[in-house]
């Protein structure tokens, strides 16, 4: 643990890595830090508002939170498996497409989630505009300017910065939580709340869909945040910590939400961050709940503008080779990201609930195929074993273009098509569903039989052993090295 510190210590506050890998000697950090940073990316306001949903489009409080919690599991799960690949490879999530997708190929995912980025900066942005509006008594356009200054700043610093953000979003969001639900409780009958219960399929599964949709759009850059961690970190442990701070945040949020919307009589829709703010009080306490609901979305939309950049870069490499991004190409880059996000957040700001919830339910569309072909592959197929030097070789071991992984995520996008329930585009099944949206469950379980059954049979070969870049340190030298921060640590 000392090495580790030491090594923490000794890193310098404005991030120097981008897309590249990390060595094992600027390895840094403890798993604690990943189970805060994704607590306080989920103890803000926009999972409020997602809980709020299931209540505001029909469901009861008692099956919304039984739904909401096994959508938080599952999609849970599915972040989770792909944070603990992060200390293994050293490398940011959506590089690693390119085994599934090949090097040029895995642009194809990456595009769509540069655009889900983009819509979640924007959609939080606009909340965030509304706190800072009334907390500083200016507009909330305004607002939304002053938190798009804060995100670029500390985008620009980078990994360090962001988990530090974590740390301290987490203790002020536990703390601006507690305070919120002993105000609800003490204003609201919980019980007879609970007691209304009218179970629709429906309504059980958007609620479900709501939270595992939620977790399920971390997968693309969890990976990100855990790449510095030791090589030699327990997947296992790296699993829980990533997922059991997801879950708990992201539940105990839109629990809140649920009793929010459920007791506002129809006033919380349009005025989402006014009414939470109001459940506390006036004066000198909604400031400071105000600036928690401000600072609490400082850390997932940093995470969002984050691995925006990280994206840009991974798309721009595959297509050009080897990238090094300077300090001044990550603010321009930054700048554009955030800029664009801020433009959407402006011209939508009137119009968010439900824009916010058809936006989140039809990312799984995309998303799921994803996460399902390259959680298969990892686990079950080439079982860990990449070859890390040949991602960023359009002729080398993965390719140019993998049409087996681009083929099975076309087919999981399309095989969803009929279940899709949206604004944007509602399926021929739904109605005969009871207007259920199970897409998510299509995209998750089809492609991932598919693409396991397929890559059995003609997936290229498989390296023997993980393969790493050289470093400075012979192979021999690192193993003592891992064996001494064990021993130190135990």
């Amino acid at each position: 643990m000392a090495v580790n510190n030491e090594r923490a210590g000794s890193t310098p506050l404005i991030e120097r890595r981008s897309i590249d890998y990390i060595p094992e000697a600027e390895r840094h950090g403890r798993l604690f830090s990943q189970f805060t940073l994704w607590m306080g990316a989920n103890l803000q306001i926009t999972a409020i508002v997602t809980g709020a949903l299931a209540v505001v489009l029909g469901g009861d409080v008692f099956w919304s939170l039984i739904g909401l919690l096994i959508g938080q599991l599952l999609g849970g799960g599915v972040m989770a498996l792909h944070a603990a690949q992060g200390p293994k490879l050293g490398l940011p999530q959506m590089i690693s497409s390119r085994v599934q997708f090949g090097v040029y190929g895995a642009a194809i995912p990456i595009v769509l989630v540069c655009l889900m980025y983009l819509g979640f900066t924007a959609t939080g942005t606009v909340l965030s505009g509304q706190a800072l509006g009334q907390l500083f008594n200016v507009s909330d356009s305004f607002g939304i300017l002053i938190f798009a200054s804060v995100i670029v700043l500390v985008t620009v610093l980078g990994y360090r910065v962001i988990h530090w953000i974590g740390r301290v979003a987490s203790v002020i969001g536990v703390i601006a939580f507690v305070f919120l639900f002993w105000r609800l409780m003490s204003q609201t009958d919980v019980g007879a709340l609970l007691q209304i219960r009218h179970f629709s399929w429906s309504s059980f599964l958007l609620a479900v869909s709501l939270a595992a949709s939620w977790q399920i759009a971390f997968g693309p850059y969890v990976a990100d945040y855990s790449r510095y961690l030791p090589s030699a970190t327990s997947s296992v442990k790296t699993f829980f910590a990533a997922g059991a701070g997801s879950v708990i945040g992201a539940q105990v949020a839109m629990i809140l939400g649920v009793f929010a919307a459920a007791s506002a009589n129809g006033q919380f829709a349009g005025h989402e961050v006014a009414y939470i703010v109001g459940l506390g009080g006036t004066g000198a306490t909604a400031a400071l709940l105000y600036f928690s609901i401000a600072f609490g979305k400082v850390t997932i939309s940093t995470l969002n503008s984050y691995g925006s950049f990280m994206c840009i870069a991974t798309i721009i490499s595959g297509f050009k080779g080897h990238l090094t991004v300077t300090r001044m190409q990550r603010l321009v880059f930054v700048l554009f990201i955030v800029g664009a996000a801020t433009l959407i957040a402006l011209l939508g700001q009137h119009s968010f609930l439900g824009a916010f919830k058809s936006f989140i339910l039809f990312l799984l569309a995309f998303f799921t195929p994803w996460s399902a072909i390259n959680l298969v592959d990892y686990y079950c197929i080439t079982r860990e074993r990449y070859d890390v030097p040949a991602l960023a070789d359009p002729n080398g071991r993965y390719g140019r273009w993998n049409l087996l992984g681009i083929s099975v995520y076309v087919f999981g996008v399309l095989v969803q098509l009929p279940f899709i329930s949206t604004k944007f585009y509602t399926g021929p099944l739904v109605a005969a569903l009871g207007d259920v949206d199970i897409s998510w469950i299509i995209g998750l379980v089809l492609p991932a039989a598919v693409y396991y059954f397929c890559a059995n049979k003609w997936h290229s070969a498989v390296p023997d052993r993980l393969i790493l870049p050289v470093e400075q340190n012979s192979t021999q030298q690192a193993k003592t090295s891992g064996a001494g921060r064990a021993a130190a640590q135990a």
